[in-house]
């Protein structure tokens, strides 16, 4: 039985959200496990948020609202994380058992909450988790990242058992920070997964607000900065190629990373983490047991 005294924060980024903002909202008031606190950092936005938000904060005293001066335009990934990392400096909770960072555009189940800390509560070593994303297409309910290796846990909603949380040393504040926060947990001994029974609804597609061609750019990014190995990455963009759309994926993401080499883009600082993740990849590409299988 999940303890019912678990106390869990949420940070929530949000810019120009408030086509969506409301169904998270509700959602979230819907619990049948609330947050000790929901710190939503509203990032420059232009639209109706700001007014949204005030109006939530007021009727839930654990919704902190933070605001952030509009920089102009998006920045995706690094934009996000700026975002969180104030949103973690402006909460109050300190004692918090689980963290969790969700996106301002999802709505899910009133028992949402309540089931992702049953999974944590029957796993002790289950550092990083959250459930399946997904979306409409037309009529049809379409899960998000098909393809995504057995240890990632969408972005959009992870959350974090604060032991793990302190061990691999917070949030990466750069893109590809997604991938960097579940291979260093593994890496030191956790597991992490996404709870395939528990779906959560996107009402704007992963990438969506700056279109397929700029996401796969910033994907291929993300992929060198964690340092992924250049021949798994060319693997990865060849069976890319055999999807659709063909061309904005894979070319996407080979511009992506290999452009990164002549750009002034730091990989991640951690030579032991690009170790372990290339590791796992030539095991992979060998067709030997690792993450990637």
């Amino acid at each position: 039985m999940t303890n019912p005294f678990v106390r869990f924060a949420v940070i929530t980024p949000a810019r120009d959200e408030a086509a969506h903002i409301v169904h998270t909202i509700a959602s979230m008031a819907a619990q049948t496990r609330l947050p000790v606190e929901w710190v939503i950092v509203d990032d420059g936005s232009t639209d109706a948020t700001a007014e949204i938000l005030a109006t939530a904060a007021v009727r839930h005293p654990w919704i902190h609202v933070c605001r952030r001066s509009d920089r102009g335009r998006r920045l995706p990934g690094v934009g996000v994380m700026q975002a969180v990392s104030e949103g973690l400096r402006a909460l109050n909770t300190r004692d918090w058992e689980f963290l969790v960072k969700l996106d301002a555009d999802l709505s899910f189940e009133p028992d949402y909450f309540a089931r992702c800390l049953k999974h944590f509560a029957a796993d002790s070593r289950l550092g990083i988790g959250g459930g399946v994303v997904c979306h409409r297409s037309g009529d049809a309910v379409v899960a998000e990242g098909r393809g995504d290796p057995p240890f990632h846990v969408r972005g959009a909603t992870k959350i974090y058992r604060q032991a793990c949380w302190n061990d691999i040393g917070g949030f990466f504040a750069q893109t590809g920070w997604d991938t960097i926060d579940e291979v260093k947990a593994n890496m030191l001994g956790w597991r992490t997964r996404t709870f395939a029974e528990l779906r959560l609804m996107q009402h704007r597609v992963t990438g969506g607000a700056e279109g397929p061609w700029r996401d796969a750019i910033k994907n291929g990014r993300a992929n060198y900065i964690t340092g992924y190995h250049p021949a798994f990455m060319l693997c990865k963009c060849l069976r890319r190629f055999l999807r659709q759309p063909r061309s904005i994926a894979a070319a996407g993401l080979a511009w992506g990373y290999f452009g990164s080499y002549f750009r002034p883009v730091s990989r991640v600082p951690d030579a032991d983490l690009i170790r372990y993740v290339r590791e796992q990849q030539w095991r992979r590409l060998s067709f030997r047991s690792s993450l990637w299988e």
